[in-house]
């Protein structure tokens, strides 16, 4: 009689640099046949076992290439089961995963690519990328579905064998992910295993994320953000995550209720469509649903109160960089309005003065982190190296404070501080303030230049559909509210506002749009 196969040591019992195939093994031992990942857009799933075997097939496949440590496999593709099966086990191997994403940096690709210059490219047929091949350097595949057996996949399917030890060092490269290309040329940011790693389970627990927790995301698989927080967190804690492609007002609420999702990932963007235009549900309607989570920009305090008042809704913010990964968190038991949560420990977190000093409880300064000296913040440079941006501590580009109890508050980016006459001007205190108005949709703040001040207040603002507003109205609202230095001097009325491809208000798009029309009407 044969026996059965012996349990895989417990993932405290591997090292360190092998955490994400003892994850999985465990989740595959302990939970085989769980759903790990559902596609809502393809109406299929894939179990902890099936991804297993998946992603030794995936190494298989890497290693009969040749293809090692530190060697980069390119990932071209949107939010589907295949995108996660090679992004799991090209890192289970050991090898560097590259994912770009394609809609926002496709003006880029063809330098990207020779920046990367990986070994292997998988690319997604329906984007469109078949020019690219004659160029691309290393061995060019489209992606294909792991269900149907054709492009990479049909390789697959004639390999066997579950995963073998990882090839990679603590220290080497796991990923490396562009960010958006729309405005400036896009950035490669280098992440380590030990970069990554560190980064799962503080996150995992900051947003409570366990076993019986159903994770809902539309956000790109594409960005560490999602990455992270809701499948490298349930890998690592047995939860399931609901995948969709992208983001529907229409069928948001319709997911989460035919899911029976506990932790819906959601932004500031989405939010706002959901709060301007309502969809006919409330919390009563969805009693697995924990709370809604809102990060990759800071989401106005107004906008945070209307959301759960007209649903009835727990929302809990987080943030993270690009570089850093997330570095604070909270859910439904430990969120604070205004808050993104406590910091994660290991992250070092600090607010600091101009000269690095830190700064007491509830002083605004920069955000400032690292998670040891010899810590590095790395980028790909256009010859395919790596380049050292800074060592050891970094600031974020974000101003804050932490109150008594250690909760973070983002104010703005520190490039969008305004000064003027001298004293400094958080943007976001008076978007808030704009935006209890009734009839204000949006608003954004800026600084502008003034030859006497320096710089001057104009705060531009979207209307409600319907709405009857004017700009003394809003000048008269503000200056009940805020002492003369920062009462605004204009309100702009637009229709929409400028925002980057991960829902951030672009307020720079702002500045450079009040200097042309200054120019204009010069």
């Amino acid at each position: 009689m044969s026996q059965p196969a012996p349990r895989p040591a417990p993932a405290s019992a591997r090292p360190r640099e092998h955490a994400l195939l003892a994850w999985l093994e465990e989740a595959a031992s302990r939970l085989p046949d769980k759903t790990f990942v559902h596609s809502i857009d393809q109406g299929r799933a894939i179990s902890f076992a099936g991804m297993h075997d998946l992603a030794g097939r995936v190494g298989t496949a890497l290693r009969a290439r040749g293809i090692g440590a530190n060697d980069r496999v390119a990932l071209l593709s949107g939010n589907s089961l295949e995108h996660l099966i090679v992004y799991l086990g090209t890192m289970c191997h050991g090898a560097t995963v590259c994912t770009v994403q394609v809609d926002m940096n496709r003006a880029h690709l063809g330098e990207i690519l020779r920046a990367l210059d990986p070994a292997l490219t998988l690319h997604e047929d329906a984007l469109g990328l078949d020019a690219l091949a004659a160029s691309a350097p290393g061995e060019w595949r489209a992606l294909g579905r792991w269900d149907n057996g054709d492009g990479f996949f049909a390789e697959l399917a004639r390999t066997q064998g579950a995963p073998r030890t990882p090839l990679n060092a603590y220290g080497d490269v796991a990923s490396i992910f562009y960010t958006s290309g729309t405005a400036s040329k896009p950035k490669g940011v280098v992440c380590s295993f030990a970069e990554l790693l560190e980064n799962v389970e503080p996150t995992a627990d900051a947003f409570g994320i366990g076993e019986g927790d159903r994770v809902l995301d539309f956000r790109s698989y594409n960005w560490m953000s999602a990455q992270v927080l809701s499948f490298l967190g349930p890998l690592a804690r047995g939860a399931t995550l609901y995948m969709a492609r992208k983001f529907s007002q229409s069928r948001y609420f319709a997911w989460i209720r035919d899911f029976d999702i506990t932790i819906a990932a959601c932004n500031p963007t989405a939010i706002n469509m959901l709060v301007n235009r309502p969809i006919a549900i409330s919390g009563a309607d969805l009693p697995h649903l924990r709370y809604i989570t809102s990060s990759s920009a800071a989401l106005m305090v107004a906008d945070w109160k209307a959301f759960e008042e007209m649903y009835g809704i727990r929302i809990a913010q987080g943030c993270g960089t690009s570089e850093t990964g997330w570095i604070a968190g909270s859910n439904e038991r430990t969120r604070r309005m205004g808050s993104v949560g406590r910091p994660h420990a290991y992250q070092n977190l600090a607010i600091v003065d101009e000269a690095g000093n830190p700064l007491p409880a509830g002083e605004i300064g920069a955000i400032e982190m690292g998670r040891h000296p010899d810590n590095e913040f790395r980028y790909l440079a256009e010859d395919g190296s790596y380049r050292v941006n800074s060592r050891g501590r970094a600031r974020t580009g974000d101003l804050g404070y932490l109150d008594a109890e250690g909760y973070l508050y983002i104010t703005g980016r520190a490039r969008d501080l305004i000064i003027r006459g001298g004293i400094n001007i958080a943007p976001t205190e008076i978007d808030n303030l704009v935006l209890q108005m009734q009839g204000v949709a949006e608003a954004a703040t800026v600084g502008v230049p003034d030859p006497i001040y320096g710089e001057e207040v104009v705060v531009y603002v979207v209307p409600k559909p319907g709405a009857t507003l004017d700009e003394a109205a809003v000048l008269s609202h503000c200056g009940s509210a805020l002492p003369l230095a920062k009462r605004p001097k204009r309100a702009i009325f637009l229709d929409a506002l400028p925002k980057s491809e991960r829902g951030k208000m672009d307020r720079q798009a702002l500045l450079a749009q009040w200097r042309e029309t200054q120019r204009a009407h010069a």
